[in-house]
């Protein structure tokens, strides 16, 4: 079990010692014969604390980047479809034993047996702690998160893994010296941010707790980056869309269903307005950022949170590029108007500094997502087909 009180943990590990040994030598003086004896001193070390309160010199200290070929690397949440893409992508870069993911559900099959698995629940500080140690981990990328749908359901749930996981997060990084990525989400932003163009830095007012622990994150991490020195990286993930993934029922869903309504019926529709412009980006651009992010220079970053983006387009425009391979698709337009308030608060195009900061640049226009997806959704109903 977690320890709740690190100032009772502080005073067991370190000051107690500390005392101990002044309680011995004062009794040695006191049982000392009264003669012209040389005084006794004591040489205490000088002891630095991180934000948990553990000496900063402890032996269990896991090893820096710059002292390995490759960094190890730890990411929560592992079993959502960006944790195991990007495990895949850094596995393939830094050797399959680099990587480790973790969860606290099981693993599917293909999952396990690619490469290294851990249970860790981010709520269990000292269990996470001990992965990190054990395991000599260098990189700490947290996708743990319940996300803007669940959160809402469930409130105080949100809060636990959302905000208390990461001070977790946060004060084991710092602890030990880690590049830690966190993303945010371009839910950080409200219906008072400015949305065509976004800034990077702008007024953020979500009306999510999912929102709220986004720019929570975004703020602790920037301040723990200024007050301890932790190699802190965000970036803001605008929609994403992956063949892999079945529509969720989130807002930017629509830009998934679309593609699985036209190869199975032909007919899709819509739940935003026609001229509802949103950032979107397909998942092998975010993958590749994530990774180009942890890898750049850190004199390079002139921030620590970034927006990162690919394209921003409309229904109507999405639906019309899809129309061009398959023209007999029927689209229609259903208005759910708590996912259209959610839309109309969030960006329409945000500013990157990525691109001069570290050369950004995605590869994954609007024709060529839907080539793609059409591909891989069209290959995949042809083998169901065929079974």
């Amino acid at each position: 079990m977690r320890d709740l009180n690190p100032e009772c943990y502080l005073f067991r590990q370190v000051k107690m010692p500390v005392l101990r040994s002044l309680s011995r030598v004062a009794q040695q003086v006191l049982q000392a014969p009264a003669c012209g004896c040389q005084p006794i001193t004591v040489a205490v070390r000088n002891i630095s604390f991180s934000p948990r309160q553990v000496t900063s010199d402890a032996s269990f200290h896991s090893v820096s980047f710059s002292e390995t070929d490759h960094p190890k690397v730890l990411i929560t949440g592992g079993l959502g479809q960006l944790g195991v893409g990007l495990a895949k992508l850094l596995r393939r870069r830094f050797g399959n034993n680099n990587v480790i993911l973790s969860d606290i559900r099981k693993p599917p099959s293909h999952v396990f047996h690619s490469g290294p698995f851990i249970y860790s629940d981010i709520l269990d500080y000292k269990n996470l702690r001990e992965i990190v140690v054990n395991n000599r981990i260098t990189w700490l990328v947290h996708y743990s998160a319940l996300l803007s749908a669940v959160g809402e359901a469930n409130v105080a749930l949100a809060r636990a893994v959302n905000i208390t996981g990461l001070h977790n997060i946060l004060d084991i990084a710092a602890e030990h010296g880690l590049r830690l990525f966190v993303p945010s989400t371009i839910g950080a932003f409200g219906p008072t941010s400015p949305r065509n163009p976004t800034p990077d830095l702008c007024v953020q007012r979500p009306r999510t707790i999912y929102g709220v622990s986004k720019v929570h994150a975004e703020l602790m991490g920037e301040y723990y980056h200024h007050r301890y020195g932790l190699d802190f990286r965000c970036l803001r993930y605008p929609g994403i869309i992956s063949a892999d993934s079945q529509p969720g029922g989130g807002t930017t869903d629509y830009a998934v269903q679309i593609f699985h309504d036209a190869v199975k019926t032909g007919k899709f529709e819509c739940n935003l307005r026609s001229d509802t412009r949103l950032p979107m980006m397909y998942i092998e651009d975010c993958l590749r950022a994530t990774l180009e992010v942890m890898e750049a220079p850190a004199d390079t970053l002139s921030m620590r949170t970034y927006n990162i983006n690919a394209m921003s387009f409309t229904p109507a425009e999405l639906a019309g590029e899809v129309q061009r391979q398959l023209p007999d698709l029927q689209v229609t337009y259903s208005l759910d108007q708590v996912r259209q308030d959610i839309a109309d608060s969030w960006p329409m195009n945000p500013t990157m500094r990525t691109r001069r900061d570290w050369g950004w640049k995605h590869e994954y226009d609007l024709p060529e997502l839907v080539q793609t997806m059409l591909a891989f959704i069209g290959s995949e109903a042809r083998v169901a087909q065929a079974s």
